[in-house]
């Protein structure tokens, strides 16, 4: 193997430990079977959710998951087509794949990386049917402001029934 393939390869085991320490949720996924159509629409998706979503050869994957100190996955996940997406919150690459994988039937999560912890499938499933910050925020804004309104809509009635 040449000097500049050599370094290639290096510059690419750079790449996925930087965006795996830059990222909350790291999600492998199997994409066999995918077509071009589909493909195109996945990656637009991620985009919207700000994932990146790239597809790296399973040796290189591994030898970057050594060097991360990530050791407790089942090896046999690095095998067959690769591709990991790489979320900026803990939910977004988890809730579009899932979509993805309804929409598409072929996609698969292998294993995934959420807060430093290895999560099997069923766990990131799990996980993408959990609501993001914004509709949890939104949900909590409306149960704090429920008893304020209600008592604005007694203190009201009390005065209508009063005039």
């Amino acid at each position: 193997m040449s000097k500049e393939v050599i370094e290639a390869k290096k510059k690419v085991v750079e790449e996925i430990k930087e965006r795996f320490n830059n990222s909350k949720s790291v999600i492998f996924v199997n994409y066999k079977g995918i077509n071009v159509e589909q493909d195109t629409a996945l990656r637009k998706s991620f985009r919207e959710k700000d994932v990146q979503y790239k597809i790296y050869k399973n040796r290189l994957i591994k030898i970057a998951l050594d060097e991360l100190g990530i050791a407790n996955y089942d090896a046999k996940h690095l095998d067959g087509t690769t591709a990991i997406a790489f979320g900026s919150d803990e939910v977004g690459a988890a809730t579009v794949l899932y979509k993805a994988k309804k929409d598409f039937g072929v996609l698969e999560a292998k294993f995934g990386v959420i807060a430093g912890e290895v999560v099997d499938e069923a766990k990131i499933e799990a996980l993408s049917k959990t609501p993001t910050k914004e509709v949890l925020i939104a949900m909590l804004l409306g149960m704090l402001n429920a008893p304020v309104a209600a008592l604005a809509r007694a203190l009201d009635a009390i005065s209508k029934k009063e005039a």
